[in-house]
């Protein structure tokens, strides 16, 4: 179990590097969760030295419920693969129509001679559709 506490506590500070980067208050997210600031900080520390609070799983569902967090900083908590999507309460078909369009069509054009790496599918074109996939899994949801 250690090395899993150990993976966590380097994707929380991972975490905290991306929230200081896109400009997240700290005090927004202890706010929206309605856990108190200290907490979120001894979970996301800004010092580089800090090791950071192993986040139990009532906090997570905390930042959730609370859309304290994007969806793709909470997924940095789970194994490689894995992935939070917040579910829709309704379908939205013509949405999903247009995300399922998107894809054929960026799928159809990185398989190009004159694509990325030719008519295998290159780094930026995979995470592009890799982001696509992740929208109509929510989309379907």
């Amino acid at each position: 179990m250690s090395d899993a506490n150990s993976i966590v506590r380097e994707r929380q500070l991972v975490i905290r590097r991306e929230i200081d980067r896109r400009g997240i208050a700290l005090k927004a997210v202890a706010l929206d969760s309605n856990l108190p600031y200290t907490t979120i900080l001894s979970y996301f520390p800004g010092e580089k030295d800090k090791t950071p609070a192993t986040i139990p799983a009532s906090a997570i569902f905390a930042i959730c419920e609370g859309d304290a967090l994007p969806a793709d900083l909470i997924s940095l908590l789970l194994p490689n693969g894995w992935l939070a999507v917040k579910a829709p309460e309704t379908i939205d078909h013509d949405e999903l129509c247009t995300l399922a369009e998107e894809y054929v069509t960026k799928k159809t054009a990185a398989h190009r001679l004159d694509s990325e790496c030719g008519r295998d599918i290159g780094p930026n074109e995979d995470a592009s559709l890799t982001a696509t996939v992740v929208q109509l899994r929510a989309a379907a949801a």
